[in-house]
């Protein structure tokens, strides 16, 4: 079963039975778990999603269902880099300058309402959906979905006059793009470190996930 946290209108079909939409907490996951006999869990969201991956690791513990995470590593500094490496979004809006600048915020909706307490700024937004409500502060936005090339996010920020990028340190390729178009502009990053999860089995691959569940399987478990 692909779950999927319903902050799409239109999620990429699976190959497999799919539900969208929460859980209700640790306990409504944890019943979950038992009502659909559940063996094993794949904790598979953004490496931002804390409060699912926390509810998964307690929800699993509850009902003793073996747990993995499918865990991408996050990015490295490489030379060149100009990154402002913060904690979390509110330190992000105050990492920003007082003048003016042409700020690409890269960080997802969900986050995006801090940073109306530095109006002066012209924010370049990029969402996978139209916006369905007013944004907290005017700017532009772009209706697109990733992957994006290093050419695109070259073209977009010179477009645009692009002189600052607000991201958070998901990793992967998909949206390395944008990490790699600053480097090339010479472009200071704000760069938000993942937020601390409990401790959990990780993989990086899903060849990692697959052989952990033929091993658990051919043990019973």
């Amino acid at each position: 079963m692909y779950s999927y946290g319903g902050r799409t209108r239109a999620p990429a079909d699976q190959p497999l039975p799919t539900r969208i939409g929460g859980f209700g907490g640790v306990s409504g996951l944890a019943d979950y778990i038992r009502r659909e006999n559940v063996t094993h869990v794949i904790d598979a969201t953004h490496p931002f999603a804390a409060e699912m991956s926390r509810n998964a690791v307690v929800a699993c513990a509850e009902t003793g269902t073996p747990l993995i995470a499918l865990e991408r590593a996050p990015w490295a500094k490489e030379p060149g880099d100009n990154w402002i490496e913060i904690a979390d979004v509110s330190a992000a809006v105050a990492a920003l300058p007082e003048a003016a600048e042409n700020v690409f915020l890269a960080i997802g909706r969900q986050h995006i309402a801090p940073f109306a307490t530095k109006p002066q700024h012209a924010y370049t937004l990029r969402f996978v959906d139209p916006p369905d409500a007013p944004l907290p502060f005017a700017a532009d936005v772009i209706v697109s979905r990733g992957p994006f090339t290093l050419e695109g996010e070259l073209e977009m920020m010179r477009a645009r006059g692009i002189t600052w990028i607000v991201a958070r340190n998901s990793g992967g390729d998909g949206a390395r793009a944008k990490i790699d178009a600053a480097r090339r502009l010479g472009l200071p990053v704000v760069m938000i470190s993942r937020p601390q999860l409990p401790e959990r089995l990780r993989a990086e691959s899903v060849d990692e996930i697959m052989q952990w569940l033929s091993h658990r399987t051919c043990l019973g478990a």
